[in-house]
This record gives C-alpha cells, structure tokens and sequence, in this order.
C-alpha cells in the first residue's frame, strides 16, 4: 500500500477489500498446538508490547481487532482480572498483537504504536470499552478523533500516526503470517503456551489452561520484577491532514477472518 505525506491514511475501498467471510488456508481447530518459537517470532517487524513477567512460565499470545465485538467483550469484562490473577502474579507473559480486519483496525493501532509502549495498551483499552460510540458512527474518523484528544493527542500527532506507511505494511504481513502459518479463524484468538483458543474466554476457561502450566514450586517475583507499563498521556509529535475512514460492522459470532490479496492503494500525490 502506497500513500502519501500530505494525506492521513486513505482506507476507504480498502475495509470492502478485507473480506470477513471464508477463509483459505493453515486451519488451526480449538486445541492445536502452534510451534511456540514461531509465535515468538512475527512477521513484520512490529515490536511485540509485552505485559509481566518476561520470565514467566505460560506466554498467552491474543491477536485482537479492535473492531471485533468479541475481542471487546473479552477486554471489557475478562482482562483486567486475568490480568491481575496471572500477569500481574508473574505467572503470565502477555502479549495483545494486531489483526486487522478492515480500516478502523488499522486506525486504531496505529493510534496505539504512535503514543508508545507504555500507553499501547491503554489507547487499544480505551477503543475497546468505547467501541459503540465509534464503531457505529456514521463519521467514524470524527469519532476515533474524538477519542484520541481524550488520550493526548492532537490533531498534529493524530494525523501523523495515520501516515506510517511501515506499520501499516508490517501490520499487513502479521496477519498473514496468523492466517497462513498459525491458521488463525478469527478473532480473538489466543495461544497458551502455544494452544489455540479461539473465541472470547472467560476467566475460568483461561486458568483452565494456564493453571497447569504453572510450576507447583512457581515464586512470584519480587516487587517490580513484573512491572507492566504504566499509562501514559504524552501528547504526539505532529505531521499532515486528515481524511474520513470508513466504518465496520460487528460480527454475530467470534469475528471470522480471511486473507486479502491486497487492500486498495491510495494515489500518492503528485
């Protein structure tokens, strides 16, 4: 995907272009096992933001969209006490990576990669319990702005964010490798030391999984040792204009997912 400097990103034909009907490819079913140095290893070049204890014993891997309703019950309601359970206790590595179905995905990570490792998970946060003010909204862009003052940005750092064409391409080649590698259906989908499970968890199905997994000797480390970023409300650095985005629709189930062949460019600028 190509665009210009003087325009923020221009994905309007391209949300019609990430089809969420069928899917071709690896199918990973409910259960299976993932070559965990290989999820360890995304494509892409995007940093992983990782949460607790980097020597803890289970790593639980999410790939999330923001605009999946699912992945947003999931945060709304599981996380913060899955986290304090399990992230916070040093028992759980954690790691939220993008899968972009369509534009406002897209958006909203960059928005998250923009304000910086300590605030990614409080802007993807903050999308998440917001999701039914801007993922319905007839101007969506506006309401995604909205937002992001709330968060620190201004207008300078919030259209910049949506010039990076790197993250873009590298956010592209992640969802490939989850789709074609680890055959990854929908979203969420979260990997327990390598297990598939796909579909919004609850607590209790989680520790299902984490609990065993979890030396019967295991120490939690000491104060600090698993320090999780804390949230930040640094405003942005600036750059270009602004242009709309197009809204996505929320799924009945968990949100399935497919492969593109490519989303539509925007025309650079002359």
């Amino acid at each position: 995907m190509k665009f210009n400097r003087r325009e923020t990103l221009i994905l309007a034909a391209a949300a019609s272009a990430l089809s969420l009907c069928g899917l071709s490819g690896a199918q990973a079913a409910e259960g299976d096992v993932v070559d965990q140095a290989k999820l360890l290893a995304p494509a892409g070049g995007i940093a992983d933001k990782v949460l607790g204890n980097p020597d803890a014993p289970v790593t639980v891997i999410e790939y999330a969209s923001p605009t999946c309703p699912h992945c947003a019950t999931f945060h709304n309601t599981v996380y913060e006490p899955f986290k304090a359970e399990y992230v916070d206790t040093g028992k759980v590595k954690f790691i939220l990576r993008p899968f972009v179905r369509n534009v406002l995905d897209a958006a909203i990570f960059m928005l998250a990669e923009a304000a910086g490792e300590t605030n990614y998970h409080n802007i993807i946060g903050t999308y998440f319990k917001t999701q039914g003010e801007w993922g319905v909204s007839e101007t969506p862009r506006d309401a995604i702005y909205t937002i992001a003052t709330q968060l620190g940005f201004t207008k300078e750092s919030f259209d910049a964010a949506l010039t990076n064409q790197d993250l873009f391409t590298g956010m592209e080649a992640m969802r490939e490798q989850a789709l074609n590698e680890f055959g990854l259906q929908g979203t969420p989908t979260f990997y327990v030391n390598g297990k598939t499970l796909s579909g919004d968890k609850t607590l209790e199905q989680l520790a299902a999984e984490i609990d065993p997994l979890v030396p019967a000797d295991f120490v939690a480390p000491a104060a600090g040792a698993a320090a999780t970023p804390a949230p930040a409300t640094d405003a942005m650095a600036p750059a270009p204009a602004a242009d709309a985005l197009a809204p996505a629709a929320p799924a009945d189930t968990m949100s399935p997912v497919a492969p593109s062949d490519t989303m539509s460019p925007a025309t650079p600028a002359q």
